[in-house]
């Protein structure tokens, strides 16, 4: 297989990211996209120069261009596990934006039509291939630090008011900050460390559910947190970051800084640490809370050379990515309940 025609569903700001992305990736071409408000789709997609025929549903765009191979899921969470069914059980190719599903039984659902199917997934766990926290994982297998000592994550946004139907900020469809913009960091840690023995989480509760959580992640040997809201003004902006702690150096990342990643080592001064990042420039739509392609462009790169190449991936999979919703389920139970909560064989 030399290209892939891709069939997008949702074309909010994720949506339009990945039209952008795919623009660019060699050996991708999108064939339609289905979203239920046609007009406004077609507005976006002329403001963004890209001519693609626009469906009102998955199962119409299946059937009006059945060359599809893969689909590529960029609806609200509540919409995820019916339309993932349709593209598994037709036999396509699935890319579904995080997270997975809104519970662990609609997740092993999913999990099982994939096996069933005998296609390929991949869930937009982006933070697994954000250059910066690509460059901290590289660091850490390399041991150029020495052991890691600590991790803190920090991801913080005002309220989103970018979505259709103001889907984000209802919890009912997106599960609040927690499983929306929080489980980013949970999925990284876990990528980074594997479970953790058992989660200590707070969190304020407002009408759109778990809109800011502070978790500490019990590992046997490195002290792990991470921080997530949404529930700031509405002009403060959005910022996410890292510090690890190494035996002999210090790794900080903030997006807002230039430059975003540095290391100091030993007795040395801060410096930057370089990293590759995709030559890809910024989204051209203005939605969302983060306009730089490169994360995004780097998991559909990778997702599309997979599929291209007849190589299943090995990051940001089906399960790796329930394993991230079971520990922000018990994220959020013990932010509820007001105690620690053990990670058991549910992961």
């Amino acid at each position: 297989m030399t290209s892939l025609n891709i069939g997008l569903v949702g074309f909010g700001f994720m949506g339009s990211m990945h039209a952008q992305i795919y623009a660019q990736l060699t050996g991708a071409r999108i064939v339609g996209i289905a979203d239920p408000r046609p007009d406004s789709v077609r507005a976006k997609l002329q403001k963004l120069g890209l001519n693609v025929p626009v469906y009102d549903s998955l199962p119409e765009l299946l059937s009006a261009r059945p060359e599809t191979q893969m689909v590529d899921l960029c609806t609200p969470l509540d919409a995820h596990e019916a339309d993932a069914l349709i593209a598994l059980k037709s036999g396509r190719h699935l890319f579904c934006e995080k997270p997975l599903a809104p519970t662990l039984t609609a997740a092993d659902r999913i999990i099982a039509a994939a096996k069933m199917a005998g296609v390929m997934a991949q869930v937009g766990h982006c933070i697994r291939f954000w250059p910066e926290y690509q460059a901290l994982r590289q660091y850490v297998r390399d041991g150029r630090g020495g052991r890691l000592l600590s991790l803190s994550l920090t991801r913080q946004s005002s309220r989103p008011g970018y979505t259709v139907e103001n889907w984000a900020n209802q919890e009912q469809r997106s599960g609040g900050a927690a499983l929306d913009l929080h489980i980013h960091d949970t999925d990284f840690a876990l990528a980074l460390l594997g479970p953790p023995r058992a989660v200590h989480a707070r969190a304020v509760f407002d009408y759109s559910g778990p809109s800011h959580i502070f978790t500490l992640y019990d590992y046997p040997e490195v002290v792990v947190s991470a921080e997530g809201g949404w529930n700031y003004p509405s002009k403060w902006g959005f910022r996410m970051g890292f510090q690890a702690l190494f035996e002999e150096a210090c790794i900080d990342y903030d997006s807002v800084k230039s430059p975003t990643l540095t290391v100091t080592r030993n007795d040395g001064p801060p410096e930057p640490l370089v990293f590759e990042a995709p030559a890809t420039g910024e989204s051209q739509s203005g939605d969302g809370n983060i306009s730089s392609l490169g994360g995004y462009f780097n998991e559909l790169r990778a997702f599309v050379d997979c599929i291209l190449r007849g190589i299943p991936p090995i990051d940001a999979t089906l399960e790796d990515a329930r394993t991230s919703l079971a520990v922000v389920f018990a994220e959020i139970e013990s932010a509820r309940a007001q105690r620690t909560v053990a990670i058991g064989a549910t992961t």
